[in-house]
């Protein structure tokens, strides 16, 4: 039972996002009795990596980026900035398929838009004509309505379809596996909107800020890889670096949460499965899952707040990473990876040069690819078996890499809907759940489908839900405390 001195919090979801609630809520106060439940035998959901005959093999995400402050921080604060990687300097640019060969994406292409001119006009990925109407987002007035659009009509409309097509549907595929004509651009790219609505241009925006030394695009290309650090160790050091700093005794693997019940008085119960069922009586409960599995917990809590969390849309993806000796790969691998766009009408959404990016992740004379499978415009393709999954990044490596061979060493990973897809209306329907949620005392929500996909917004919104925790179970004393952690964390 919860006791009336010693407050209980309960997590749900040992992901990245549940980690950083729950690790943030025994920073703020460890007097406070906690519980993170995971459905899986492991934590870290998404995030693990395992080695193999000298090889590090990342099953998601292999790096984070720093240009959005919050993971950098945590790492600071648990320990781990020592070990964090940068990328490496020499091979800091991105390819793009075009007609089958990699082409460099021009220096300075910063998502959508260029920051300098001569790489574009140099670049063979578009038309004289792609390249002139790109040119012409210059002229072009603002749009007036401040109505939420797709990604897809906000970029044709400001810069054209060759554009979209040949450069910033690749790249925002590789980022949210998606279909630039659903998401939303006020929530998966705000800044942009941002740009057009103060500057009237995005380019006037981008020219504005970069003559006035704000930006860091100078020397890079594509995603800007050389904002993106990955622990010496692999992703999984820091998913275990936050459970090792969780009080002992607080994790429960393979206790799936099946039921969730507000108690009479205050507070909540939780109902486990698994093989060893319990109930649990708790204070407080942060619920850090996907948004299906999280519908259909709060199913009985509140059916409209369900209904809405059912609403959001996830894609799946596979990951086949090939091992292969530097010497069967004719290309030079002088970049850090490559996306293809839709029209090329290949079977993979983009490859990265793992070993290339970071050293210690293959031995000497050793290179290991991933190819990224599925997503929101393939989702057949993620489902194939592994045997056609590694063939086929085979086959697209081989086509474009120019590979003599066969693979040494093979990995497959599986992400079936885990990848939130912020689809025009997001905003509202967040906006929607949040409002829900507030009727609820005790009762939180984060997890990536709230304030980004990437590993430092799942991060925020974690350790700001966690926040909200202990504001809620200490009153105005945890306020002034959590005032003062983040004062120091600026």
């Amino acid at each position: 039972m919860a006791s009336s001195t010693r407050k209980r919090v309960a997590v749900i979801g040992g992901g990245i996002s549940g980690l950083a609630a729950a690790h943030r809520v025994h920073e703020l106060d460890p007097g406070i009795e906690l519980l993170l439940f995971e459905t899986e035998p492991h934590l870290g959901g998404v995030i693990q990596t395992s080695r193999r005959e000298g090889f590090l093999w990342e099953w998601g995400p292999d790096n984070f980026i720093t240009q959005l402050p919050w993971g950098l921080q945590l790492c600071r604060r648990i320990g781990l900035e020592p070990e964090l990687l940068p990328t490496d300097s020499q091979h800091r640019q991105a390819f793009v398929v075009r007609r089958g060969r990699l082409r460099k994406i021009p220096q300075g292409f910063v998502v959508m838009a260029p920051s300098r001119i001569w790489p574009v006009i140099a670049t063979p990925i578009l038309s004289p004509w792609g390249k002139l109407r790109m040119a012409c987002e210059f002229l072009l007035p603002a749009r007036r309505t401040q109505e939420d659009e797709s990604l897809a009509s906000f970029v044709i409309r400001r810069f054209g379809r060759e554009t979209y097509d040949r450069l910033v549907q690749p790249l925002v595929g590789g980022i949210y596996t998606g279909d630039p004509h659903q998401l939303s651009v006020q929530m998966t790219m705000p800044r942009f909107v941002e740009m057009e609505r103060s500057h009237g241009s995005l380019i006037r925006a981008i020219w504005s800020r970069r003559s006035a030394g704000t930006s860091a695009t100078t020397g890079t290309s594509g995603a800007r890889y050389s904002m993106f650090v990955a622990p010496r160790g692999g992703m999984s050091c820091l998913t275990e670096a936050l459970a090792d700093r969780l009080p002992e005794d607080s994790v429960r693997t393979a206790a799936p949460v099946v039921k969730i019940t507000p108690r009479q008085a205050e507070g909540w119960t939780l109902t486990t499965g698994g093989a060893h069922p319990e109930t649990q009586d708790v204070d407080a409960v942060v619920v850090a899952i996907p948004g299906p599995a999280a519908s259909r917990l709060l199913a009985e809590v509140d059916p409209v707040c369900s209904q809405r969390l059912g609403e959001i849309h996830y894609a799946s993806c596979s990951i086949a990473s090939l091992a292969y000796r530097r010497d069967q790969i004719a290309h030079r691998l002088d970049g850090f990876g490559f996306v293809v766009p839709l029209r090329e009408q290949r079977r993979i959404l983009s490859g990265s040069f793992s070993s290339v990016k970071y050293a210690g992740r293959a031995p000497e004379g050793r290179v290991l690819l991933r190819a990224f499978i599925g997503g929101a415009c393939q989702p057949e393709l993620a489902e194939l078996p592994d045997d056609e999954l590694i063939a086929t990044a085979h086959r697209e490596f081989t086509e474009l890499l120019g590979i003599r061979g066969e693979p040494q060493q093979v990995q497959v990973s599986r992400h079936p809907q885990t990848m939130a897809q912020y689809y025009v209306g997001h905003k509202q329907r967040i906006e929607q759940i949040e409002s829900r949620l507030a009727r609820y005392p005790g009762l939180f929500m984060a997890g990536n489908a709230f304030e980004g996909v990437g590993i430092p917004q799942c991060i925020h919104r974690g350790e700001k839900t966690a926040e909200q925790v202990v504001r809620s179970l200490q009153g105005e004393a945890s306020e002034a405390l959590v005032s003062g952690e983040s004062a120091c964390r600026r």
